[in-house]
């Protein structure tokens, strides 16, 4: 019920148009500036590995997105009384805020969720401005 309630407060989250555009100077230009938690460890299994990691991204982030940094990351959460410590992907990408951007987002967060038997994939976003 968890991953359910998740993904449909995720879909509902990305699915409003961002809050508010800054003011951007040329050669600057808005966009959105994306970042995604990915945990590596699944229950009952050895964490995700390398080759796993790597098809991931070749599957469903760089089909995706135009371009995305990935850097790899220790986590912490609470899981009620006991607190979880594992090693984790940050997956950075900054791209044009639009419809087709968070509905990739969501994809590729359930992509994730489902093969890898996730409860949540962390996900912060914010207008910035930008320049490539």
């Amino acid at each position: 019920m968890r991953r359910e309630a998740f993904v449909a407060l995720t879909l509902s989250f990305l699915a409003t148009p961002a809050l508010a555009r800054p003011a951007c100077t040329p050669p600057l230009k808005p966009m959105l500036h994306v970042e995604l938690y990915f945990g590596l460890a699944i229950k009952g299994r050895a964490a995700v590995t390398r080759r796993e990691w790597d098809g991931f991204v070749g599957r469903e982030l760089t089909p995706r997105f135009p371009g995305l940094t990935v850097l790899d990351a220790r986590g912490a959460w609470r899981d009620g009384a006991r607190d979880v410590r594992e090693h984790s992907k940050v997956v950075v990408i900054v791209t044009e805020e639009s419809a087709a951007t968070r509905a990739a987002i969501a994809a590729t967060t359930a992509a994730y969720m489902q093969r890898f038997h996730q409860q949540s994939v962390g996900i912060v976003t914010q207008p910035v401005c930008a320049a490539f």
